[in-house]
C-alpha cells in the first residue's frame, strides 16, 4: 500500500510540474516577419542581419527575414500586419502616413518609426560614351528605376517627374541586380540606384564596364525638387567609391528607417532596439554591410519626421535622446 501510495504521489507531482511549464520554461514563441527589399539590396541585407540576431538573443523571439520590392510595399506590409517589421525610406514613411504617395491617398498611419539605419543616397549610372552627360539627356531614353512598389522607383518618381522627365523616358521597373546586367548588356540606357554606398549591384555593373555616375542635385535644385521634398538632403559619393569613378558626385539622399507596426508590442521593440544598438549589436551589422557604419545610438533619430514606436520611444529616451512633437506617438 504504502509503495502505491507513492506512486500516486510521485505521479501527482509529475502532473504538477507539467502543468506549471507552460508558464515558467517552455513559454510560447513570438514570431514576427520582417520585409526587407530585393536581392542584391541593402535593405535586404540589413532585415536579415537583424532578423538573425534578435532570433538569436532574445529569447522566444523568431525573426523571420521576407523578401520585398522595398520601401513602399514595406510600408503596406506592416501597416496591414502582414509584416511587423520593415525598412523604409523617412521620406516614403511621411508621405504614406499623410495620404500623399503616388497614385495612392491611403493614409498610413499604422507604421512608426524605430531608428535610423543609414543615408540612401541616389545614384545614377550610365556606360561611358553613352552619349548621357547630363539628367535631362534622359529623355527618350531606357531607365531602370528599381522594381515596382519600391522606394527606389518612388524616388525616381518623385525626381524626374518633377523635373518634367518621367513620361518621357521608358521606365523599367526592375531590381539592380538584374538592371546592372541590362546595363552591361545594353538592353537599359540608365540605372537609378537608391542605397547607401558602395551597392554591389553598381560594383557589378563596374566590373566589366566603364561606368559614369551623373550628378543628380544641380538639376533638382533649379528644377525645384527639394523645396516640394523637403527630407531631401544634399550628399556627395566620394571619388573612388566604384571603380573608375575617380570623382566626386554631388547628388541627394534620404534616411533608411527601421520601421514597425502599431501592433507590435512595446516590450518587443524595446528588447530589440535594446539589443541592436549595443556595441557588440553595432559591431555585428557593420561586418553584415559596411554601410551600418553610420548606424549609432547618438543618430539614431536622424532623418526622421514621423511618430517614433512607444518601444523604442522609451529606450532613445533612456539613452538621453530628445523626442520632437513630429516624433511622438
Amino acid at each position: 500500500m504504502d509503495g502505491t501510495k507513492r506512486i500516486v504521489a510521485l505521479a501527482g507531482c509529475l502532473a504538477t510540474i507539467l502543468l506549471a511549464l507552460p508558464a515558467t520554461g517552455l513559454a510560447a514563441k513570438t514570431h514576427l516577419a520582417f520585409s526587407g527589399g530585393p536581392e542584391g539590396g541593402t535593405f535586404q541585407y540589413f532585415s536579415n542581419g537583424i532578423a538573425t540576431r534578435l532570433s538569436k538573443d532574445i529569447p522566444n523571439l523568431e525573426v523571420s527575414n521576407k523578401a520585398s520590392a522595398g520601401s513602399v510595399e514595406n510600408i503596406r506590409r506592416v501597416n496591414s500586419g502582414e509584416a511587423d517589421f520593415g525598412i523604409a525610406y523617412s521620406g516614403d514613411t511621411y508621405l504614406a502616413r499623410n495620404g500623399r504617395l503616388a497614385k495612392d491617398d491611403h493614409e498610413y498611419e499604422n507604421v512608426l518609426a524605430v531608428a535610423y539605419l543609414y543615408g540612401a543616397p541616389a545614384h545614377l549610372i550610365v556606360l561611358e560614351g553613352s552619349g548621357i552627360d547630363k539628367v535631362a539627356d534622359l529623355a527618350g531614353k531606357r531607365v531602370a528605376v528599381g522594381g515596382a512598389g519600391s522606394g527606389a522607383a518612388a524616388s525616381a518618381y518623385r525626381y524626374f517627374d518633377a523635373l518634367g522627365l518621367w513620361d518621357k523616358m521608358k521606365v523599367e521597373f526592375i531590381g539592380y541586380s538584374k538592371a546592372a546586367s541590362a546595363l552591361s548588356d545594353g538592353l537599359i540606357d540608365a540605372m537609378w540606384v537608391f542605397a547607401g554606398f558602395p551597392n554591389s549591384s553598381i560594383t557589378q555593373a563596374a566590373a566589366g564596364n566603364k561606368i559614369r555616375i551623373l550628378s543628380t542635385w544641380e538639376a533638382g535644385e533649379k528644377g525645384g525638387v527639394f523645396e516640394q521634398y523637403p527630407f531631401y538632403a544634399p550628399v556627395s559619393i566620394p571619388a573612388g567609391t566604384y571603380r573608375g569613378v575617380d570623382y566626386e558626385v554631388k547628388t541627394f539622399q534620404d534616411s533608411a528607417l527601421w520601421i514597425a507596426g502599431k501592433h507590435v508590442p512595446a516590450d518587443i521593440v524595446y528588447q530589440s532596439v535594446s539589443d541592436i544598438f549595443t556595441p557588440e549589436g553595432l559591431a555585428y551589422m557593420i561586418k553584415v554591410k559596411s554601410t551600418a557604419k553610420a548606424m549609432s545610438v547618438k543618430d539614431a533619430l536622424t532623418g526622421i519626421v514621423t511618430p517614433v514606436h512607444g518601444g523604442a520611444v522609451k529606450f532613445w529616451r533612456e539613452k538621453g535622446l530628445s523626442i520632437s512633437e513630429a516624433q511622438k506617438p
